[in-house]
């Protein structure tokens, strides 16, 4: 008796092919993540199509209906009908075309992705045609007729994720579904500053904004005159780069809620490089642990920037990503130093106030010859010389310095601590320890980034006896204190023999100066290497600046004067304190009742 066997069963296929309505909604998840993601999509799409005027409304945060309306070029119905189709665009031909491609998205690109996972409905109108009303859900087109409209594009998006259950149940409450909206719709309108926006959630207006004619037009129109007065205009060309903006003020960082806005090449894009490089230049502007409201406006050459690198086109990717942000904080720095109080105390290209209205005391000039001079050393002002002679530790500028800055006015010390002179809006008082701080800071810098610098020479040598964690500070920083013009010897143990100081005032106090430093910089403060030399002089600089009651002479106050004057960023301390403060004349003529 034989026995047959049967062959087996062949295995079911591992590879299939996933049916267009399954493939339309995994496209769908890529773009549209939530009612957000549709209203930029739907507004970037009205841009792209010339729109002057958009309108916005939406319901129950946009999970039950979105619908954007625009004045732009509108569709022949051929065209509103294929625009659902998938990887259907009017604006790309060739992959070439992706390089430097300048619009926003291509009409049509995430119109389909919509329409899978809601049911959608187009009206749309060209300039010298008919109207078109299409109506669709799931991806499936239901209907095309005739419809009476302006030229222009209104598209309704309704049930978000009605048929794609696990979509929908990953959605949050409608109030934070709004938000995420009025967001979007935020960064739109500070990016396109020259379009008409309106904005409704259940039927009830949320934002109406007029073109603007600058970005500190738009922020009034959004958040009220006297926050856009907060900021500073940033506009920098550097080759082919521009960066242009409004950055907050140190003084008002940390004040209110913070905002974080960039663009690059006209596109709202998170891009934490940028942000990170405009952060950088308020380094040494505002204290440690806050941070500054951003609006910043990139522009650079089309094939320098790939923006097809997300699905929503939210993140880019440069070609030179470390040369762009030199060049952004570059010009973030260079927008802090055109402060008010730079223009206060005369810095260029600024020029300087006028004289005095009223006649200076005069200046007892054998007085001031009878003053000895100073130590020779890394903070004496370059070009001291003229009539007077310098005070010890600082020297006294020249009448116009080589810099091509005007006279020092005359100024006056009050309460041993500020500094007074009068400008041509109104007194300006400087604070002498805050001042000088950021001289010293600016002048440590140079010398941690350019080689040591010179030093005063003890007499006696100190002797220094530290804690374990003070030695072992000073051990991991030895090579940055001698660039400063320390010259520190180890004396076994934790005792140190400190030979050389740097002299950057006659009341300098050397030894109270390293203990204060070397005690700062104990523990995890100093622990980030890349930003170690930066801590290094903020810190130094501190406590090596003049302080708040030590009386200086007329030479030295105009030496610190000068020397201000000639730093990059005079406005504020190393702890974002201001330097210098300006009451103006109408101030005072109200405090004085007499306006």
């Amino acid at each position: 008796m034989s026995v047959s066997h049967s062959p087996p069963a062949p295995a079911a296929p591992r590879i299939a092919v996933l049916p267009s309505a399954v493939a339309d909604q995994i496209a769908a998840g890529e773009v549209v993540e939530r009612p957000a993601s549709v209203v930029k999509e739907l507004v970037e799409n009205a841009l792209d199509a010339g729109a002057r005027s958009i309108d916005i409304e939406v319901e129950d945060g946009g999970r039950q209906r979105i619908r954007v309306s625009d004045d732009g070029t509108g569709m022949e119905r051929e065209d509103a009908v294929l625009a659902l189709s998938r990887h259907a665009t009017s604006k790309i031909r060739a992959a070439a075309d992706l390089v430097g491609v300048a619009s926003f998205g291509f009409r049509g690109e995430a119109l389909p992705a919509i329409c899978s996972v809601s049911q959608l409905e187009i009206e749309t109108a060209p300039a010298d045609g008919a109207g078109t009303r299409v109506r669709a859900a799931g991806g499936a087109v239901d209907d095309t007729r005739d419809a009476a409209r302006w030229r222009g594009t209104t598209v309704t998006v309704a049930r978000l994720f009605y048929n794609a259950p696990a979509r929908y149940k990953f959605m949050r409450g409608a109030r934070s579904e709004w938000r995420a909206i009025l967001e979007v719709v935020t960064s739109v309108a500070l990016t396109r500053r020259d379009v008409r926006l309106s904005l409704a959630h259940d039927g009830k207006p949320a934002l109406t904004l007029p073109a603007a004619s600058s970005l500190r037009a738009r922020l009034a129109a959004l958040w009220g005159g006297a926050y856009a007065e907060r900021f500073l205009a940033v506009d920098d060309v550097r080759g082919p780069t521009r960066v242009s903006g409004l950055v907050e003020r140190p003084a008002d960082v940390g004040t209110a809620v913070r905002r974080i806005y960039v663009s690059v090449n006209g596109r709202a894009v998170r891009d934490f490089g940028i942000v990170r490089a405009a952060e950088a230049a308020y380094r040494s502007t505002i204290p440690a642990g806050v941070r500054p409201t951003l609006f910043l406006d990139v522009e650079v050459a089309g094939d320098a920037v790939d923006v097809n690198v997300h699905p929503a086109k939210a993140e880019v990717r440069f070609r030179d990503r470390w040369a762009l942000e030199r060049v952004v904080e570059e010009a973030v720095r260079r927008a802090l130093g055109t402060l008010d109080a730079g223009a206060a105390i005369g810095r260029p290209p600024l020029p300087f106030p006028d004289a005095p209205r009223y006649e200076a005391p005069a200046v007892d000039v054998e007085a001031l010859r009878a003053e000895p001079h100073p130590r020779e050393g890394l903070f004496a002002p370059s070009g001291a010389g003229g009539p007077e002679s310098p005070a010890p530790g600082l020297a006294a500028p020249p009448p116009v310095d080589a810099a091509g800055l005007e006279p020092v006015p005359f100024l006056w010390q009050v309460n041993r601590t500020y500094l007074l002179f009068e400008a041509e809006g109104g007194v300006v008082l400087i604070d002498q320890h805050s001042a000088h701080e950021r001289i010293l800071y600016e002048k440590f810098m140079g010398a941690l980034t350019r080689g040591e610098a010179p030093a005063q020479r003890l007499l006696f040598p100190l002797t220094l006896h530290l804690g374990p964690a003070e030695a072992e500070a000073f051990d991991e920083n030895r090579e940055m204190f001698e660039q400063l013009g320390f010259e520190i010897e180890g004396f076994g143990g934790h005792t140190l023999i400190v030979r050389s100081v740097p002299m950057p005032h006659p009341r300098f106090d050397a030894e109270r100066c390293l203990r204060e430093t070397l005690d700062a910089m104990t523990g995890d403060r100093f622990a980030a290497v890349a930003k170690r030399h930066e801590r290094l002089a903020a810190t130094v600089a501190c406590k090596a600046a003049i302080k708040a009651g030590d009386q200086l002479s007329p030479a030295e106050m105009r030496a610190l004067f000068a020397d201000l004057r000639r730093t990059t960023l005079p406005a504020h301390d190393v702890h974002g304190r201001s330097t210098v403060v300006q009451l103006s004349w109408d101030e005072l003529e109200r405090r004085f009742g007499r306006k």
